[in-house]
């Protein structure tokens, strides 16, 4: 039996919700955040950190130092279009992102966000095992295979499932603990 669609699939599903989670404002600058941002760069939209250094010299700051002083305007722009919720700092060669300190109502609504992606992504795998399931019961119902085949099969992605609905609870919980200690 081969399951390397669903194992796949659920893989995916897993790594959307990692970089969903990525992309979350913990408290503390991550250059994720700018991960869906894009500048018009010779009228190419192209990601920032594909026409500038980002880094992250202070736990609360990102800096952004465009490699073409040119475009410094148009990452301004962009940033400030984009729903980050931080206003950057534009000095003429750099731009500075300050992150403030989240304040507790802001970290709980965090929290239930994650809540709500992390059950997302729970929904979407229990989708993939109906849908793999489903798959072997045509097989069988076609007499491609047994009934102790569609047990075994069952059972097995049964198994899948569990392991990757933990691994998203894990990640779940790491990201809850982040955004809570910061």
């Amino acid at each position: 039996m081969d399951y390397s669609n669903i194992t796949e699939r659920m893989e995916k599903t897993i790594h959307m919700l990692e970089e969903n989670l990525a992309e979350i404002r913990a408290g503390r600058a991550n250059p994720a955040i700018l991960n869906k941002i894009q500048v018009s760069y010779y009228g190419v939209p192209t990601p920032i950190n594909q026409v500038a250094g980002i880094s992250v010299p202070e736990a609360r700051m990102i800096v952004i130092q465009p490699w073409d002083a040119s475009i410094l305007k148009e990452i301004e722009k962009e940033i400030l279009k984009s729903d980050i919720g931080i206003n950057p700092n534009n000095d003429g060669k750099v731009i500075r992102l300050n992150f403030p300190e989240l304040t507790e109502e802001r970290r709980k609504e965090i929290v239930k966000d994650i809540k709500k992606q992390a059950e997302e992504a729970k929904v979407a795998i229990r989708s993939i095992r109906r849908d793999g399931l489903d798959e072997f019961k045509t097989m069988q119902k076609n007499s491609e295979i047994t009934e102790d085949d569609l047990h075994n099969a069952e059972n097995e992605i049964q198994k899948i499932t569990d392991q990757k609905i933990e691994k998203i609870e894990e990640i779940a919980s790491k990201k809850e603990k982040e955004v809570l200690s910061v």
